[in-house]
C-alpha cells in the first residue's frame, strides 16, 4: 500500500514536528547515558518503540511488500549508524554543542548531492560550508587548539546524517508505504542496537523512576513520532529543504540544555552558533535569477522593436 504524498505545506510543518521531538532527546539521552550504555540505550528505546507502533498500525504491517520492507532496513541501518555516533558524541560533550555538530549535516547535504551528479556546488553553497565550519571551529576550539573525542563522534553522525536524509529523499519518493517503512526503520535500528549491546556491553533494563519515564519519552515522543514520521514527511518536499529544517534541532536542543542540565553558552560558543545559523538560513536563501530576467526583458525588448 503506498502512502499518498502530503502537500509540500503540510510535509514542511510536519517535517518541523519531527525535528522538534528528536531534538527532545537530547535531553533525555543525556540523563540516561549516565547510567546505561549508548547501544543498551538505543535498543530498549528502539525495540520499545516498534512494539507500540507495531500494535497501534498492526493492519498497515500486515500489507507490507518486499520493497517497503527493505527500504525501511536500508534507512533503520543508516539511522542506526547516526544515532551511534550522535550519542557517543553526546556522552562527551554538552547537548547544545553536540546538536549543533550533528547539524552540520544541512550544508553537507547539498555537498554530498554535487558529488554525486558531478556538478560543482554553487558559490552560495560553498560559502554555507565555510560558515558553518566557521560556526564549528568557534564551538570547539574555545579556549586552546581542543578537538575532542565527543566533537569527533559528533561530526562523523553529521556526515552519516547527511547520506541518510539523501538515501530517505530517495526512497521516499519510489513508491513505497513511507509509514509503514518508517516503522520497519524504528524496528531495524532496536535489533541492531540490542545486538551491539551484547557485543559491546552489558545489557540491562532501565531501573529507577527517572529512567523509565525518559525511555518512555525517547521510545513514544522521539522515536514514534520523531523517527517513524521522517519519510512520510520527506516525501512531500526535497532532500536540500529536508536539510535545512534541522536548524530547529540545535535551538531546541540548546534551549533545554541550559533550562534542565545547567549548560550554558559562553559569547565564544553563542558567536559559533550563529555562524552555523547564518550558514544554514543562507543555504536555503532562494536564487534572484536576475541576469536571467534581464535577459528575458532584453529579448522581449528586441522582439517588440522588430
Amino acid at each position: 500500500m503506498k502512502t499518498k504524498n502530503l502537500s509540500r505545506n503540510r510535509a514542511e510543518l510536519l517535517l518541523a514536528g519531527v525535528i522538534i521531538a528528536r531534538a527532545t532527546s537530547y535531553l533525555f539521552s543525556k540523563l540516561i547515558l549516565k547510567g546505561m550504555g549508548v547501544f543498551n540505550l538505543l535498543g530498549v528505546r528502539f525495540i520499545l518503540g516498534f512494539v507500540l507502533l507495531s500494535a497501534l498500525f498492526l493492519p498497515r504491517l500486515k500489507n507490507l511488500n518486499r520493497k517497503t520492507f527493505m527500504a525501511g532496513i536500508i534507512m533503520g541501518g543508516m539511522f542506526f549508524l547516526v544515532m551511534t555516533g550522535e550519542l557517543n558524541g553526546l556522552k562527551r560533550t554538552a547537548s547544545g554543542t553536540a546538536s549543533f555538530l550533528v547539524n552540520t549535516a544541512i550544508v553537507l547535504v547539498p555537498l554530498l548531492k554535487a558529488v554525486w551528479t558531478r556538478r560543482f556546488p554553487k558559490a552560495k553553497t560553498v560559502l554555507s560550508v565555510l560558515l558553518c565550519f566557521a560556526g564549528v571551529a568557534f564551538l570547539t576550539l574555545a579556549g586552546g587548539v581542543h578537538f575532542g573525542a565527543g566533537e569527533r563522534w559528533c561530526l562523523i553522525a553529521a556526515l552519516l546524517y547527511a547520506c541518510t536524509i539523501l538515501i530517505t529523499d530517495r526512497l521516499s519518493h519510489s513508491g513505497i508505504d513511507t509509514l509503514a517503512a518508517g516503522i520497519v526503520q524504528v524496528g531495524t535500528i532496536g535489533v541492531f542496537s540490542l545486538a551491539a549491546s551484547f557485543l559491546f556491553e552489558t545489557p540491562r533494563l532501565p531501573s529507577g523512576t527517572l529512567e523509565w519515564i525518559g525511555i518512555v519519552m525517547l521510545a513514544v515522543v522521539c522515536t514514534g513520532f520523531g523517527f517513524t514520521l521522517q519519510p512520510v514527511a520527506q516525501s512531500g518536499t526535497s532532500a536540500e529543504r529536508a536539510g535545512m529544517f534541522c536548524a530547529l534541532n540545535p535551538m531546541v536542543a540548546s534551549t533545554l540544555g541550559v533550562l534542565f542540565l545547567g549548560e550554558s553558552f559562553t559569547v565564544q560558543s553563542i558567536i559559533g552558533g550563529m555562524f552555523i545559523l547564518a550558514g544554514i538560513l543562507l543555504a536555503d536563501l532562494p536564487e534572484r535569477n536576475v541576469g536571467k530576467k534581464h535577459l528575458l526583458q532584453r529579448k522581449d525588448v528586441v522582439r517588440c522593436a522588430e
